[in-house]
């Protein structure tokens, strides 16, 4: 009986990490919430668990309106009130 004891401590022990490392990895229910400004707009990125889905543009003087992710792929957004705009994704130049 004692044997059978200290092997189910001993299981406990073992999955003890693994259930931490699980509950590490779970989903967080709420976004996270990166703002930064540029130039005269405020520009928020909303990520659930690393992955950038929308980004939320406050101009100055303006009404703010939210970039979504139009086909999952990366870098390609649309404007959700104009989602027929076309967004350039691409650079012309670049200086170094």
């Amino acid at each position: 009986m004692r044997t059978l004891n200290r092997l189910l401590l001993a299981g406990l022990f073992a999955i003890a990490p693994l259930a931490v490392m699980a509950a590490d990895d779970a989903p967080t229910p709420e976004p996270e919430v990166t703002i930064h400004t540029e130039g005269d707009k405020v520009i928020q990125e909303y990520r659930q668990n690393g992955f950038l889905y929308a980004i939320k543009v406050t101009p100055k003087g303006g009404k703010p309106y939210f970039l979504v992710r139009a086909d999952g792929s990366d870098g390609n957004f649309i404007r959700s009130d104009y989602p027929d705009m076309l967004i350039p994704a691409w650079k012309i130049f670049e200086w170094k």
